[in-house]
């Protein structure tokens, strides 16, 4: 009887044993991963701040009394020693991009053209563009509601600016692939007249095929006594693999209290 409860008590012990193995194992896991987990958070914190200060830097460059000491507007690569983090910014003239709130729809169309849409197509999407955001001179608000009534939408458009480039993604006959191929030449902070000097290769094509435009004296961007908008993007290499992009526009000038003004900050997918 005896040895009957000796052998119990001891198969008792080894489960025992076992089982506060199994929990130190299981917590000295949990604390490895919590460790790593909290090093990537750290790491990923570190790299974020070294973008947002390659942009300051990017600003403050801009600011430099001597403009030959400033980053020229052309998409070129910097490189930046933040810390223990790599940034590669670049700068690019906002204003060689097209406003969708206030461009022609004419200009729209010719984007719209040059992006891969037919004709027929492109001249329907600018006016319906143009109409969402007030910028064509129709009379008829309320036969451009119909027509989004009549398509099954409960709405019409707003006639105002633009709020976000997502926006586009509700006018009628805008596509997500139409979307996506226009929206990196757009912008919200671009004047009517994209600048020709310094356009990207879509934006310049949509240009030349209006030559009414494209002929158009457009001052330079980067005047010394006057206001530019830059669109500076930073992305940052930092420990463990960590990367982080951010972009901003800015609004530089003399004119401007501090001499600058953000218009947005943000990471990816910013408009």
């Amino acid at each position: 009887m005896w040895r009957r409860s000796g052998g119990f008590a001891l198969l008792v012990v080894l489960w025992t044993l076992v089982l506060i193995a199994f929990i130190v194992a299981h917590l000295t896991a949990s604390g490895r991963t919590e460790i790593r987990i909290a090093g990537n958070l750290v790491a990923d914190a570190v790299t974020e701040a070294a973008a947002d200060g390659a942009i300051a830097a990017a600003i403050f460059n801009q600011l430099d009394a001597d403009s030959g000491q400033r980053w020229p507007l052309n998409g070129e690569a910097h490189e930046l020693i933040i810390g223990n983090s790599r940034v590669k910014v670049q700068l690019e003239d906002e204003a060689g991009r097209i406003n969708p709130s206030s461009a022609p729809s004419a200009l729209l169309e010719a984007l719209l053209r040059t992006t891969g849409s037919d004709p027929e197509s492109a001249r329907r999407l600018a006016l319906s563009i143009s109409q969402w955001v007030g910028s064509t001179p129709t009379a008829q608000p309320q036969n451009a509601t119909a027509e989004y009534q009549a398509a099954g939408l409960d709405y019409g458009p707003p006639r105002e600016p633009l709020e976000t480039l997502d926006e586009l993604g509700r006018v009628l006959g805008m596509t997500p692939a139409v979307l996506a191929a226009i929206r990196p030449h757009l912008t919200l902070f671009g004047p009517p007249q994209p600048n020709p000097a310094t356009a990207d290769p879509v934006v310049a094509a949509a240009l030349a095929s209006m030559p009414q435009i494209a002929s158009a004296p457009v001052p330079p961007n980067q005047p010394q006594a006057e206001m530019l908008t830059a669109r500076i993007t930073a992305t940052a290499f930092g420990q463990d693999n960590a990367r982080v992009r951010k972009t901003a526009v800015v609004s530089i000038g003399a004119m401007l209290v501090g001499g600058y003004v953000v218009r947005a900050w943000g990471g990816n997918g910013f408009d």
